[in-house]
């Protein structure tokens, strides 16, 4: 498997490039999503590369849309190099492991998040306001206390290199309408509970989360990535103690290192040394194992 940081395929026309994907348009129904090794933080492209992080990526989200089948439908077509069109013969191995082949949706312009504990944002809106999205929270919650039920907050989405939103359900529901605002509302959280319960026979904590739906053929579908070290915090739960921050299986990590450095949080970002681009790695690597229960093989 290959180290990608850019695709360049010629056999189709490329949609967009965001933080991490490529994205490129097969046919009236059909998307090609390349999950890149390219690494974001604080919404910034960093200049090295985190090798093999978008085929954990693309695998994980393949795990988790397998697990949540069930509940929800997906936009996943294939995901077997082998199956894909012969046009994109050319580019096989750099495709092997980080792409799928996905319907076309329209996709919801909300994000939405669940959390089920305090921290990030909504641990700075609560130390400001003591509410989170509009909820009212119990006083004197510490940093990273346990919400109980985990509660939905959804955010706005921002254009690349723009910082995301929080919202109120109720503005939410102003965008998407009542009946889909209920609808991804209800889903977000019965697949954030059937993960976290999930994750946590397997020792880790999921913090919080975040999806994205889309309609196909006026059908909600789950789409994008789920479940990620990119779109959650996984906490290990035998170090877990509220109060402070925690050790994490994600990218915070990076973030922690990030804000140890006098960057302003703007472009161009400081460049990540050796070890600090290795440990990243880990972290995505040991959240793929412990949540597949199988080695990752590069």
């Amino acid at each position: 498997m290959r180290v990608v940081t850019q695709t360049n395929i010629t056999a189709f026309p490329l949609l967009s490039r965001g933080k991490v994907r490529d994205i490129y348009d097969i046919d009236d129904k059909t998307l090609l999503i390349v999950t890149t090794d390219r690494m974001s933080a604080f919404d910034v492209i960093m200049s090295e590369p985190v090798p093999y992080k978008g085929a954990i990526l693309n695998q994980i989200t393949l795990f988790w849309m397998n697990r949540f089948r069930d509940i929800i439908p997906n936009h996943l077509v294939e995901s077997d190099v082998n199956k894909f069109p012969e046009a994109l013969a050319p580019w096989k191995d750099e495709l092997e492991g980080r792409s799928v082949l996905v319907r076309k949706a329209k996709p919801l312009p909300v994000e939405c998040i669940v959390r089920g504990y305090i921290t990030g944002s909504g641990w700075k809106d609560y130390q400001a306001t003591g509410k989170v999205c509009g909820y009212e929270l119990p006083a004197n919650l510490q940093e990273s206390a346990k919400l109980e039920p985990a509660i939905f907050t959804p955010s706005t989405k921002a254009e690349l290199g723009q910082h995301d939103q929080n919202i109120s359900v109720a503005e939410a529901a102003r965008i998407l309408g009542d009946d889909v605002a209920r609808k991804v509302q209800e889903t977000s959280l019965a697949i954030y509970e059937a993960g976290r319960s999930y994750a946590a026979g397997r020792g880790i904590i999921v913090a919080d989360t975040k999806f994205e739906f889309g309609f196909v053929d006026g059908e909600l579908r789950l789409i994008d990535e789920v479940l990620t070290p990119d779109s959650s915090r996984f906490w290990p739960a035998a170090d877990y103690a509220p109060g402070r921050g925690q050790k994490s299986f994600d990218k915070q990590f990076l973030r922690d290192w990030l804000k140890s450095q006098p960057w302003n949080m703007q472009p161009p970002p400081p460049p990540l040394p050796q070890d600090i681009v290795d440990a990243t790695a880990a972290r995505y690597r040991e959240a793929f194992e412990i949540l597949t229960g199988t080695p990752f093989s590069a």
